[in-house]
């Protein structure tokens, strides 16, 4: 037993926590007897308040208490914090500074009763352990391949943003020695210091990138290389840092600790990942590794920790580098799946809330420091920023992008504490000094997500283009798609719908095929989207692809390479549901997409009933709806994904017409399908009773042909727009035996659903209409409207995906993108300039006279109202 006793309750304010690190230093020459609590062995578990006993006497009652206690304060922090858009690890910083002595820890009977001292052993102990999983956890999430494709630009980026603040951190705290590092090893003090100032917390980036939607854009690129190559040499530095500060020891024994971290790095690369290898290439193809397998990878993560700790450095670089060396793919996965919302959702909270309670703001009394260190901290920032602002100029980059990924990169976050933490169990740094630098770096890492979001946000969005929708382009021009895929599932009915589309080398579509992935918290995921970000053909490996992701990008390479006339690029979006549709529509805008296409939230099971398979996701296509930037389609996959349908030789389409920008964008959509030889197109308009067929628009203007220029000019109504694109549709087909055409007159809704009850569903594959068919308030739909299940398919959509309908044929419904009035496309409001191909294609097909009904026949209304489908069709 220690000479010096303290009573079992004692509540002494400077007393160690770490009894091993007392009793060695102790030893020392030049310390003086350290206060060491005893521990009851016997006092762990209570046997109840019955027998007179207060439980929180007890060992495991009281910690049980805390997590729970630091857990739920931790997220009450992260809702309050979510509005700000402040990455989680504010506020488990923040929850440890609440409730220790700087806020609640200064009413005595809770410091006494939650957060005792002889409590805090237990506490500090089990943090350690969740900190060196999710340490193992980082390591594992680092692909290093990543590294490997960055390029110069951001490795000399990370070397920039390392050395400048080091150096210049360094050298500010080497001029005020005297004032900020009183009774300390001056050499150990400006170490740590220019560690803690020089690093960048690469799973804090992740996550603040993703969040503020920048993950998928060059910039975001950048910083996740750069952070990933930072977060490696401040492991190194610290290596470094830990062996040279040791206060007691010789130049020899610092040099030993050195060679030995070394030989371990090297024994971890050279030894442990072979035997990784090896044992995932005893794994048979399509079967997960073996749980013993998993429980000797995860007690390895403890043996490393020991190992390094033996070496002299800290026990958290050993987990680190143990993950670093274990392949990514399907064994990474698998023990991310089994940590990691354990680890960061119950451990990791922990090891925050002890730096909170070692951080004292009572104890910040001497200005002249607190001035000094800060001044320290901010030389150090803008150092930082200065850096890879130069770094961004001599590579061209806009100035903007250069200060907001300086500002990236002084993001802070674990790394920093865990420096910060060792530098003032080593006694480097004294109380005041690690409150102030705590303090200081939650303050700057408050600050990157909203000065980065305001330096963006501006920029974004300033370039325009004019093809927006299908009705603006023409028909067999190239066309721009974006396809959105949650799941394997909804890649054959999207590839059903590339191939309807009429691919061809004349006129060519290129696809971004989205994968978008729910952000669950983990660095994994949103590597996994920086590194898929690029193009398909600049992945040298798919090694740090989810099995998912991956299957999805073969299935579309594979597309692909046995089509003509598609180019398709494979994209990854991590973000939350609730804000996916931005991701998306940023996306759109910057490729100048004129479709989006995006699957319904419901899938069609064996029985042919339709299951939504996630609730979010219908948020998600409602979102969409209401922000994209260009036209959207919502495609209800009822059939059209089969392998009998994808084979077939002939493909029936019917287009339900009733009017209005909708209905013209999915006739503009029908237009490029039925150029397809084995696409058939019928087309059924609806009409009131009171229509007259009103010409005017096209008997006063030569180019009433001409849709890009004429739709949506002022002065005309829907009923006019509508009348025009239907004769010009009419003119360039005639003769087409492909298209036929019937006219029907309905007074009310309930005639609306029997005329298109009176279709033989057996001969079609897929319709297609309108979100918003008609006018407002039209009688044609009126009712239908007043029962929607899915408003985002619109009334006739909604109908025809009802059990109360066919549950065979698929359901296209499209939106034209439209001004915030509702009355005109975007695209029409920018004159159309000179070097336009589609002016030119314009010019020519205007030259011909104005588009009659010569040759065109249709039936009369009235007839056509009392005939069936079959019999009352006329070709083209």
């Amino acid at each position: 037993m220690a000479s010096t006793v303290a009573p079992l309750n004692a509540d002494v304010e400077d007393l160690r926590t770490n009894v091993t690190a007392q009793l060695r230093n102790a030893t020392g020459p030049s310390k003086v007897t350290s206060l060491v609590v005893c521990y009851s062995p016997m006092m762990i578990a209570t046997n109840g308040i019955w027998q007179g006993v207060n439980p929180l006497e007890f060992s495991l009652p009281l910690f049980i208490l805390q997590v729970a206690v630091i857990v739920i304060t931790t997220r009450v922090l992260v809702l309050l914090l979510r509005p700000f858009r402040q990455p989680r690890v504010i506020a488990e910083i923040l929850a440890g500074i609440v409730l220790g002595p700087s806020v609640m820890g200064q009413m005595e009977l809770w410091a006494n009763m939650v957060f005792p001292q002889r409590s805090l052993l237990t506490l500090e102990t089990v943090a350690h352990l969740g900190l060196l999983y999710f340490l193992f956890l980082v390591g594992l999430e680092m692909d290093l391949d990543v590294i490997k494709r960055s390029g110069k630009k951001a490795l000399f980026v990370a070397l920039a943003g390392m050395a400048l603040p080091f150096c210049i951190g360094t050298a500010t705290s080497f001029i005020f020695r005297h004032q900020v590092s009183r009774n300390v090893h001056q050499t150990s003090f400006l170490l740590f210091l220019g560690v803690a100032l020089s690093v960048t917390a690469f799973p804090v980036l992740a996550r603040i990138l993703a969040e503020i939607k920048l993950l998928n854009t060059e910039l975001g690129r950048i910083a996740m290389s750069a952070a990933i190559v930072n977060d490696m040499c401040a492991w190194i530095l610290l290596a470094l840092a830990i062996a040279i500060t040791e206060v007691n020891s010789t130049a020899l024994s610092s040099l030993w600790v050195l060679l030995g971290g070394v030989v371990f790095v090297l024994f971890c690369f050279y030894v442990v990942r072979p035997g990784m290898w090896w044992l995932i290439g005893r794994v048979p193809e399509g079967e997960s590794i073996s749980d013993m397998d998993v429980s000797l990878i995860l007690t390895g993560v403890m043996a490393a920790g020991v190992c390094t700790d033996a070496l002299g450095i800290h026990s958290v670089f050993g987990a680190f580098v143990y993950g670093l060396v274990i392949p990514s793919g399907p064994l990474g996965v698998a023990l991310i799946e089994k940590l990691e919302d354990f680890v960061t959702g119950l451990l990791l909270p922990l090891f925050f809330a002890i730096s909170g309670l070692r951080t004292n703001v009572t104890k910040v009394r001497d200005p002249v420091t607190v001035g000094l260190l800060v001044l320290v901290f901010v030389m150090a920032s803008f150092a930082k920023i200065m850096g890879t602002i130069i770094i961004a100029a001599l590579y061209t980059m806009p100035f903007r992008e250069g200060v907001s990924l300086g500002f990236l990169m002084n993001t802070r976050g674990l790394v920093e504490m865990i420096v910060l933490n060792i530098g003032r169990d080593k006694q480097v740094l004294g109380d005041e000094s690690f409150a102030v630098m705590v303090l200081v770096s939650v303050a700057m890492t408050a600050l990157v997500t909203p000065v980065v979001t305001g330096l963006q946000k501006p920029a974004r969005r300033l370039v325009g283009y004019k093809r927006r929708n299908l009705q603006r382009i023409r028909h067999d021009s190239e066309l721009r798609m974006l396809a959105c895929v949650h799941t394997t599932r909804n890649v054959p009915s999207v590839l059903s719908l590339f191939d309807l589309s009429n691919p061809s080398k004349r006129s060519p579509i290129f696809i971004y095929a989205l994968h978008l992935v729910e952000l669950t918290g983990r660095a994994s995921n949103m590597l996994a989207a920086a590194a898929a970000s690029a193009s398909s053909s600049s992945r040298s490996g798919s090694s740090a692809l989810p099995p998912m992701t991956e299957h999805i990008f073969n299935a579309f390479e594979n597309y692909e390479m046995h089509t003509g006339g598609v180019s398709i690029q494979t994209l990854t979006a991590v973000s939350p549901y609730q804000t996916m549709h931005d991701d998306v529509s940023v996306l759109a805008e910057d490729k100048h997409v004129s479709l989006i296409v995006a699957p319904f939230h419901k899938q069609q099971t064996v029985d042919g009933v339709l299951e939504p398979i996630n609730p979010s996701i219908r948020g998600f296509n409602e979102s969409l709806l209401s922000a994209s930037p260009c036209s959207v389609a919502m495609l209800v996959d009822r059939g059209l994904s089969a392998a009998a349908a994808r084979m077939a030789d002939e493909h029936s389409l019917v287009l339900f017409f009733f009017g209005g920008p909708d209905d013209r964008e999915a006739l503009a959509y029908a237009w490029r399908m039925v150029e397809n030889p084995g696409v058939t197109l019928a087309i059924l308009r609806f009409l009131p009773p009171d229509y007259r067929a009103s010409f005017s628009g096209a008997s006063h203007s030569s180019d009433a042909d001409s849709r890009a220029i004429n739709i949506g000019a002022e002065g005309k109504t829907e009923l006019e727009m509508d009348e025009e694109y239907l004769g010009e549709f009419r003119a360039r087909n005639q003769g087409n035996g492909a298209i036929t055409y019937a006219e029907r007159t309905v007074t009310n809704s309930e005639e609306t659903v029997a005329a298109i009850r009176s279709l033989d569903s057996s001969m079609h594959e897929m319709y297609i209409v309108g979100r918003r068919p008609g006018e407002a308030g039209s009688p044609m739909t009126s009712a239908l409207e007043d029962w929607m299940e899915s408003p985002e398919l619109g009334p006739i959509g909604d109908m025809l995906v009802s059990s109360d309908f066919s549950m065979t044929v698929s359901v296209l419904v499209v939106q034209q993108y439209v001004v915030a009035d509702g009355t005109a496309p975007m695209a029409a409001a920018a004159p159309a300039i000179n070097v336009d191909p589609v002016r030119q294609y314009l010019s020519n097909a205007n030259q011909r006279p104005p588009a009659g009904l010569e040759g065109y026949q249709s039936i009369p209304a009235s007839s056509a109202a009392d005939s069936r489908w079959c019999s009352g069709t006329v070709g083209f």
